[in-house]
């Protein structure tokens, strides 16, 4: 049968809500109707857009905390999310499409109905005191940001941390966020004991680009303070340099990096722009708003990297780099590495310590052999 249709939602605002990344807000690709808010032609949503659309957290009753990955495309076997949402609200984000699960629009929703998981440590504690628990290190800050707004009253995240190591488990951080800093207290000695690497991704130095693509994510100033504060505190600090958008923002790449090195960055990763699902038609409804004289050649340069396709990963995400501006982005990321002295996320570093994991007495009840 058919999908029944109200109206189809295309928002025809000319400038996006202040502080927010999405122009639009489609209906959820799993939902049964898809509705549309018009303007009567007496300008009735012009006061709703003057006002903004509220930040609103839900609290997610999730019943386990540890996601176990299996994809040929990342390292990590593991990861913690402990917001679902972001208010950052970058439009390039790829975690977008996971709010259609949720009945939600992977659009302005995803930036302003958020979901916290208020008893992430506990469960936290219950999954890694399981007998049949096997240690890896685990990732924070993979899909939405660990250290988005909220975390300042939430402070789930640091619950987290103190979790991880208090059971001496090793945990790497991805984060575009400052906030950070305040954690010092746990990361600093963790990083000690070789359990805790970071990273602080720099999308670009352009404070207007960034207000624009990253709107409440911290301002690139803060981000590279942050990056000198954990490299200063002994903590293994790397610098993720992504997206790269070709004919945006990929210009900066050796600048980026060259200034995080000299601030003590140590290692470095980068990603290329991909846009799978409902974030090709927000990414490209933002491009043309944002710079409409280079939307249709920066499209051109995606497609090219993609097999002619908005997103094509057997392209874009295999081992081979495909497609002419990729291999250009590679070739410049790899002398970049070679003329600053920066190692790959994957290679030339220490691994992280697994040895030292232990169920602590507190939780197991059971005191030190030693009496310790």
């Amino acid at each position: 049968m058919a999908k029944p249709h109200l109206l189809s939602f295309k928002s025809t605002r000319a400038e996006t809500e202040k502080g927010r990344g999405a122009r639009t807000n489609a209906t959820a690709r799993y939902e049964r109707f898809t509705r549309e808010r018009r303007d009567d032609g007496w300008e009735s949503l012009a006061d709703d857009f003057q006002k903004g659309t509220k930040t609103e957290v839900r609290f997610d009753t999730t019943r386990k905390i540890i996601n176990y990955i299996n994809s040929p495309y990342v390292a990590m076997d593991r990861s913690i999310n402990m917001y679902r949402g972001c208010e950052h609200g970058c439009i390039y984000c790829f975690a977008r499409p996971n709010h259609a699960y949720l009945g939600y629009s992977p659009g302005l929703d995803f930036e302003t109905k958020l979901f916290a998981k208020p008893q992430a440590a506990k469960l936290l504690i219950e999954e890694l005191s399981h007998p049949r628990y096997k240690v890896r290190t685990m990732a924070i800050g993979t899909n939405t940001d660990a250290y988005q707004p909220i975390e300042r009253i939430y402070r789930i995240m640091r619950d987290i941390l103190q979790v991880l190591s208090d059971f001496n488990h090793p945990v790497s951080v991805l984060t575009k966020s400052n906030l950070i800093t305040r954690d010092l207290d746990i990361l600093a000695p963790m990083a000690k004991k070789n359990l805790t690497r970071c990273m602080v991704s720099i999308t670009t130095q352009d404070r207007k680009l960034a207000r624009a693509m990253e709107p409440r994510a911290p301002t690139p100033e803060k981000r590279f303070e942050a990056l000198k504060q954990l490299a200063d505190s002994g903590i293994p600090t790397g610098i993720m340099l992504g997206p790269m958008i070709p004919g945006l923002n990929d210009s900066e790449l050796e600048s980026i990096m060259e200034r995080a090195v000299d601030l003590g960055a140590c290692f470095s990763a980068y990603t290329i722009l991909r846009l799978p699902m409902e974030i090709s038609s927000l990414f490209q409804e933002w491009l043309e708003a944002f710079a409409p004289t280079r939307a249709a050649r920066i499209m051109r340069h995606i497609r090219e990297m993609n097999g002619g396709k908005d997103y094509d990963p057997s392209w874009s995400r295999g081992g081979e780099v495909k497609g002419t501006f990729s291999k250009l982005i590679t070739f410049r990321y790899r002398k970049s590495q070679e003329r600053t002295g920066i190692t790959n996320l994957r290679q030339g570093r220490v691994p992280l310590d697994h040895s030292l994991f232990r169920v602590p007495s507190k939780v197991s009840g059971q005191g030190d052999l030693f009496g310790n």
